[in-house]
């Protein structure tokens, strides 16, 4: 019994101590925060400088809000302001070719897409399915679907490769939305795809899609008074589920 008592006041001790210096050399690294954060050195951490800023504007309370935050600083703003617009609104200065774009697409994007953008296993093909829109089972490309190529850019830029999103230089953006161009024959080979030629190229879908005006064509069905009970006097079965072939007929399901 005795043992085991001192054994556990041993051990409490050493707990005790190792929190101790924990604690000691915690406190000799703290640094305290300015609240100018001008004065803080250029050789410390960013993230310092940017608590920093956090820190020094935050205001009194006052119109009942809290009065904490700040604005974002240009700087961070345009680290999210990156979409391209269909009008080009965006788009960067720069340029690539297929030629260029096949290459950097099979190191980065042909391990899901395949080498000829035909997509891979369940992942989505990029060419291909020109005129299938109206099939029974569409096969929606960026060539066959895709109305705005501004949509391709941006999406390869914000978003690809996967995993490794906004790993590619704008030159490089260029080159891989060129190679998927010529992967659905909307471009030669050794056309330049940049930001003066980009309307140079015509997408098979871009009047494809229409304005959705539904609530101005729409309006005249529209009822303010919805019926919530007893909205008919008898309702009638015009369809079943098995006639439309949406439900499965297989004994095991």
């Amino acid at each position: 019994m005795l043992k085991s008592r001192d054994l556990f006041m041993i051990s409490f001790a050493s707990v005790f101590g190792v929190l101790l210096a924990a604690t000691y050399l915690a406190d000799r690294f703290i640094t305290q925060l300015p609240e100018d954060a001008k004065i803080v050195p250029i050789d410390l951490d960013l993230d310092f400088k940017l608590v920093a800023e956090a820190y020094a504007s935050v205001v009194a309370p006052r119109d009942g809000k809290f009065g904490l935050g700040r604005f974002a600083t240009k700087n961070e703003l345009a680290a999210w302001d990156k979409d391209i617009s269909p009008d080009g609104t965006g788009l960067p200065v720069g340029s690539g070719d297929a030629i260029d774009g096949e290459e950097i697409f099979s190191e980065r994007c042909a391990f899901c897409h395949g080498d000829f953008a035909e997509g891979l296993d369940n992942w989505p093909e990029l060419a291909g399915g020109l005129d299938t829109l109206a099939d029974e089972d569409p096969v929606k490309t960026v060539g066959s679907y895709w109305p705005y190529l501004s949509t391709t850019w941006d999406y390869v830029k914000r978003s690809m490769p996967f995993g490794y999103a906004q790993s590619l230089t704008d030159d490089e953006v260029y080159a891989t939305v060129a190679y998927i161009l010529y992967s659905n024959d909307l471009i030669d080979e050794d056309f330049v795809l940049s930001n003066e030629s980009f309307f140079d190229v015509e997408m098979p879908n871009a009047n494809g899609f229409i304005i959705d005006d539904r609530k101005i064509s729409e309006s005249h069905f529209w009822n303010k008074k919805v019926c919530m009970t007893d909205c008919k006097n008898d309702v009638k079965i015009t369809m079943r589920a098995a006639v439309l072939d949406v439900t499965p007929e297989d004994e095991e399901f």
